[in-house]
């Protein structure tokens, strides 16, 4: 079996790491021959043992309401025609536009819906009447056209948030749910956290981007400070908004204990070295990192994002938050320090939580839906 992913890039993010895990572990498969497209050489991971199955292919699209759309995907085209492939599964949106512009009905399409793709949501004409929203409608029109022409496809959503959207915006297309997976050995630990060290390690992996909301991560710091714990904040990632929560921290006399490390490629070292994994984001399709955290044995506490309602079991793994309120987080977290027995046992069960969330009986249902599929399309 000929399998082909496609995705924009490989920078730092969720989508883009789990793509390449599913794609070194179906490498690891007897018969199966696997390719990764992206469009951009932006890679931010070490992906050297996976290289050779991955391809570079310039290829973009734009629309346009009033002029001839741009359309950019003749390399891509050849590409799928010489590989032949017996499946195609995107990623992302702008993959969705890209792969779909080409013209390829002798394949079985899947769509991974990592976010809700907001493109793809019914245009209301009275109540969404905006540039942007008819931007987006006529993006939706173009791209229904053309999974009807290529023979349809099928939307893979991350939680039960996506899924519901995906069904009610996308009828006459194929749905499931499928939670994202991680490289659990990479993450899990090998000892039982026992305690919480001291100082306190609390840490957030995310882009600094609005939507993430390291702020309130700050705030929660702050409050910590106030009350005279000692403790840490180590934030991973890197974004737009990074100075100024940078800056934010100093402004709020919490600067020299919160450490911004950027982008690292050993996030797993770092989980390894925290006691609690705070999750801040306002909208969350899924959260990846949270399963990380939860196989580095770390409880979570997060705010109510939407699709974390699929990863947390109150109490047991984590605590969900439901409103940005810094007194609920410190309380959970003051909670957790003040339980040993809390602790540990959320630790041991996190790990365990975990662990159903492994790359490998994913990749091993992967395959039966593309096998799957493929019988039905005979």
């Amino acid at each position: 079996m000929k399998i082909l992913h496609i995705i924009p890039n490989l920078k730092k993010g969720g989508a883009e790491r789990m793509v390449t895990d599913i794609v070194r572990e179906l490498a690891k498969r007897n018969g199966i021959e696997v390719r990764l497209v992206i469009f951009r050489n932006e890679i931010a991971y070490d992906i050297e043992d996976i290289l050779p199955l991955i391809h570079c292919i310039p290829a973009s699209i734009q629309l346009s309401l009033w002029r001839k759309n741009r359309v950019q995907i003749a390399a891509l085209q050849n590409f799928l025609e010489a590989f032949q492939p017996d499946i195609i599964h995107s990623h992302m949106f702008e993959a969705e536009m890209v792969s779909r512009s080409c013209f390829y009905p002798k394949t079985i399409w899947f769509s991974h819906g990592h976010d809700k793709m907001h493109q793809l949501q019914k245009f209301q004409i009275f109540s969404q009447l905006s540039k942007a929203r008819i931007t987006e409608a006529f993006e939706r029109t173009y791209l229904l056209k053309r999974y009807i022409r290529n023979g349809g496809t099928t939307f893979i959503s991350i939680s039960k948030q996506t899924e519901n959207y995906f069904k009610q915006n996308i009828q006459n297309h194929g749905h499931l749910l499928m939670l994202n997976p991680i490289d659990y050995n990479k993450f899990k630990q090998e000892t039982i956290r026992k305690c919480i060290t001291n100082p306190i390690k609390l840490i957030n992996v995310g882009s600094f981007v609005a939507k993430k909301n390291q702020q309130l991560l700050i705030k929660i710091a702050k409050e910590l400070n106030k009350q005279g714990f000692d403790f840490e904040v180590h934030f991973l990632g890197d974004g737009e908004l990074f100075e100024v929560m940078r800056k934010l921290a100093a402004n709020n006399e919490v600067g020299k204990i919160c450490y911004f490390h950027g982008n690292v490629d050993n996030v797993e070292i770092y989980l390894s070295e925290s006691d609690i994994y705070i999750h801040t984001a306002r909208h969350e399709p899924f959260g990846l990192v949270i399963i990380e955290a939860m196989a580095a044995g770390l409880p979570v506490i997060t705010l109510d994002g939407g699709g974390n309602r699929d990863l947390i079991e109150e109490g047991k793994n984590g605590f969900l938050i439901e409103e940005e309120n810094v007194k609920c987080f410190v309380d959970k977290i003051l909670e957790l320090i003040n339980n040993p027995d809390l602790y540990r046992n959320m630790s041991m069960y996190s790990t365990s939580c975990a662990q159903k969330f492994d790359i490998v009986p994913y990749v091993n249902n992967l395959l039966e839906l593309y096998r799957n599929k493929s019988l039905c399309a005979e």
